[in-house]
C-alpha cells in the first residue's frame, strides 16, 4: 500500500486568491494537477463567498470552508485552519498567494511540500520557493507555474475552467423564485466592479434594461449587497420585466448565469463565472487590459471604449497602465445593445 505522506500519491492543496474571478481561474489548476496525476486528490482552501464555485468545479475532491481576517495575522484562526489541513494529510500546498500569512496555516499543519512564490520573505513558510513571478505576465501564469517544475516553461494554451450546473439545479432554482415559466429571452445584468473606473455607469445599465424589455427579454440584474442599490436604479427604469436577483449568496448568481442566454459585465468575478458555465458574455472594459484580466474562455464580446487603438497593443506589454485613461462610460449603450441583440439571433435562431 502507498505511504499516505508521498507526494506522488497523497492529495495535494490549492490556496487560491479571495477574489471570485481568481478562484475561477483556479479551476485551470486544477484540471493541470489532475492531467499531472489523475489518482491524486485536489482540495480547496475557500472562503465562505467563494464556496458555492467549488461544488460546480469537475476534479475538486473537497472544498475547505475557512474565512480569515483581512489585515491581521489572527493566530488562533490559523492554528484553527491548520488542525483542519492537518487531518487531511496532504503531500503539498500550492500557496498563490504572495501573503506572508497565507503560507502560515500550511507551515503549522506540516504539509511536507509548501510551493509557493518568494514574496514578503516567506523563507521558511515555503520549502519550494519559485521565483519569477513578476515576469509572469498574467494571474493564471502566476498560478499555474506554481503546479509545474521548477523552470519549466508555461503551456502555450492552459486548460479552460468549467463550471458544470447540472440542469435540474437549474429548474429548482427557476422554480423556487417564481420563473419556471418564463419561456422569453433572458439576459442578466452585473453592474458591480471592484476597483476605480471598470464599472459601466448604472445609468447605462438601466437604459440598457429598458430597451431589452421592449425587444421582449426577460432581464435579472445578478451582484452581491453592494449592488442593491444599482439594481433597484435599474428595475425602476427597466419596468416589470426586469428583476432583482442580487444576494448574499454566490449560488444565485451562478444558476441564473446557466439559465441565461446572455451575460453582460464588467471587467468583475461574475464575468468569469458567466464564461465558465458558457453562458454567451458581453464583457464591457475600460482602464483595463483585456489580455490581462478577461476569461481564458471564448466570450461573446468584449467591447472597450473607441479609438485609441495604439493603448490596446501597448496593454499587451505595458498592462493597465497603457489603458488607465479609459473610460467604460465611452462604451455607448447601442455598441451593448447591439452586441446583446446578434448573441439573441444566434441562440433563438
Amino acid at each position: 500500500m502507498p505511504d499516505p505522506s508521498s507526494r506522488e500519491t497523497a492529495p495535494v492543496l490549492l490556496i487560491p486568491y479571495v477574489w471570485i474571478g481568481d478562484f475561477v481561474r483556479c479551476h485551470s489548476v486544477v484540471k493541470l494537477l489532475r492531467a499531472q496525476a489523475p489518482e491524486r486528490p485536489v482540495d480547496i482552501v475557500s472562503s465562505t463567498l467563494c464556496a458555492p464555485l467549488a461544488d460546480y468545479m469537475p476534479g475538486i475532491r473537497k472544498c475547505i470552508v475557512f474565512d480569515l481576517p483581512r489585515g491581521r495575522i489572527a493566530l488562533s484562526r490559523q492554528r484553527a485552519l491548520a488542525a483542519k489541513l492537518r487531518a487531511e494529510h496532504y503531500g503539498q500546498a500550492l500557496i498563490m498567494l504572495r501573503t506572508w500569512k497565507s503560507a502560515l496555516a500550511p507551515f503549522l499543519a506540516g504539509i511536507p511540500r509548501r510551493t509557493g512564490f518568494a514574496g514578503e520573505v516567506r523563507f521558511g513558510l515555503l520549502n519550494d520557493v519559485r521565483w519569477g513571478e513578476r515576469k509572469l505576465p498574467r494571474m493564471i501564469d502566476r498560478m499555474g507555474a506554481l503546479a509545474l517544475p521548477k523552470n519549466a516553461a508555461l503551456p502555450s494554451e492552459w486548460s479552460l475552467p468549467e463550471l458544470v450546473v447540472p440542469p435540474d439545479e437549474i429548474k429548482a432554482w427557476r422554480e423556487r423564485h417564481g420563473l419556471a415559466d418564463d419561456r422569453r429571452p433572458i439576459v442578466t445584468l452585473s453592474p458591480g466592479a471592484v476597483g476605480a473606473g471598470k464599472a459601466w455607469p448604472v445609468t447605462y445599465y438601466a437604459e440598457l434594461a429598458r430597451r431589452l424589455a421592449v425587444d421582449g427579454a426577460s432581464v435579472w440584474i445578478l451582484g452581491g449587497p453592494n449592488e442593491i442599490p444599482l439594481a433597484k436604479e435599474i428595475v425602476a427604469a427597466g419596468g416589470k420585466r426586469v428583476r432583482d436577483l442580487t444576494g448574499n449568496d454566490l449560488r444565485n448568481a451562478i444558476l441564473a448565469h446557466a439559465a441565461a442566454d446572455v451575460a453582460v459585465t464588467n471587467d468583475s468575478g461574475l464575468m468569469h463565472v458567466a464564461a465558465a458555465i458558457g453562458t454567451p458574455t458581453v464583457a464591457i472594459f475600460g482602464p483595463t487590459s483585456p489580455w490581462h484580466w478577461a476569461p481564458l474562455n471564448p466570450l461573446a464580446a468584449i467591447l472597450e471604449p473607441p479609438g485609441d487603438e495604439s493603448a490596446r497593443e501597448r496593454a499587451r506589454t505595458q498592462g493597465n497602465p497603457a489603458v488607465a485613461h479609459r473610460r467604460t462610460g465611452d462604451v455607448a449603450v447601442e455598441t451593448v445593445l447591439g452586441a446583446v441583440r446578434n448573441v439573441l439571433a444566434k441562440t433563438r435562431a
